[in-house]
């Protein structure tokens, strides 16, 4: 009877989720998230994309899987086993939580990642190209956690630093340095945790794609406004704590090539906003740019930049594509080292961004 009570629940699930496509039929393909919390089968991901989240609640009136911006209604079973499926997702990693009679929450199944001004649920649907940011056989940096001081701030503040293979042994070699920031909503541990980018290097490096370089991960200082007010950002102080506070710490203790000439600045989304307000500021401290769905340059803006040597502006395809594009033909006429790159299947979402750094990366520093 439980049995025969599962494969109706489930056939629930799929009226619930796909009645607005009666072609579209679920897949019963179902793996475990490669996000899940160590021993847990649930949430998981089937070959469509699907995510399928489960969660105990006997006392609860609703419940919803609420993942990239809409929520879907959840079935509970006769013992309080609420059971539920989202319609297929683009590849690569998401946020999403449970609602449970209003209250938004983490899923027990997932790891924790800080994302939407939270520490919450993630989940990676698998994409035909995730092996640029496997764990592959190959050899590893490191990421280290550092604190520096900040006079401006009158704090010591984190950052996260990944050395190349061969930093710890080499004593005597010097390396370039990109400083990478995270979008709006997120922080320093973005880009190692949901970016995968100590991965996506490292697996360059082996390849011989890439250069060795550094790379520098900080909190863009970003979180404190409200969404609404994004447009009143003032990137002073952060840029003081960065190009005043950060490099220098990172030039004093880190063996850097410390000049313009082996010195980047990229971000996603608002880092990239971020990076296209510092480097227009201050042109003398980077020569590589790269704007990740965080805007686009326009050949006036850059006009006065000395030594700048590569402009990289890119997006997914379900942005706006022909914006990024159009810049980069516009910066190419003006005889600008600009390259584009479209994130083909993919929105303004994390994927989008690994495969931005795997672009990026291998034209860096050559």
């Amino acid at each position: 009877m439980k049995r025969f009570f599962s494969v109706v629940m489930l056939v629930m699930l799929a009226g619930v989720i796909f009645g607005q496509d009666s072609s579209l039929k679920v897949v019963e393909d179902f793996e475990p998230a490669s996000t899940n919390q160590p021993g847990r089968e649930y949430p998981m991901v089937n070959t469509q994309g699907c995510v399928r989240a489960q969660i105990m609640a006997p006392d609860a009136q609703y419940v919803q899987l609420d993942i990239g911006g809409v929520k879907y209604d959840m079935v509970k079973d006769e013992n309080g086993l609420w059971t539920g499926e989202s319609a297929p997702q683009d590849v690569g990693f998401h946020y999403y939580q449970l609602n449970i009679d209003g209250a938004s929450v983490p899923d027990p199944g997932s790891m924790l990642f800080f994302g939407a001004c939270r520490y919450g649920s993630g989940i990676e649907v698998p994409a035909p190209d995730q092996d640029i940011f496997a764990v592959n056989d190959v050899p590893h940096g490191h990421v280290h956690e550092i604190y520096f001081p900040s006079e401006s701030t009158n704090t010591s503040r984190r950052a996260f630093v990944y050395t190349p293979p061969g930093y710890q042994k080499e004593k005597l070699k010097r390396y370039p340095v990109l400083y990478l920031q995270h979008g709006y909503c997120e922080n320093e541990t973005s880009w190692p945790l949901q970016g995968r980018a100590n991965f996506i290097m490292d697996n360059l490096i082996a390849e011989g794609k890439a250069k060795s370089l550094i790379i520098v991960m900080t909190y863009g200082m970003t979180n404190e406004i409200s969404f609404g007010g994004l447009r009143n950002f003032d990137i002073k102080p952060f840029q003081t704590v960065l190009v005043d506070e950060l490099i220098p710490y990172v030039d004093a203790n880190f063996r850097t090539l410390a000049n313009q000439e082996n010195r980047a600045m990229a971000g996603l989304s608002m880092g990239g906003f971020e990076t296209r307000l510092i480097t227009l500021n201050r042109p003398d401290v980077f020569s590589y740019y790269g704007l990740f769905s965080g805007g686009v340059y326009k050949p006036e803006d850059i006009k006065e930049h000395n030594n700048l040597k590569l402009v990289f502006i890119s997006c997914g395809s379900k942005e706006r594509p022909d914006g990024v594009k159009n810049a980069v033909a516009d910066l190419k006429k003006e005889g600008y080292n600009a390259v584009s790159y479209i994130s083909e299947g993919t929105a303004h979402e994390f994927h989008t961004w690994r495969r931005s750094l795997n672009q990026l990366a291998q034209l860096l520093f050559k």
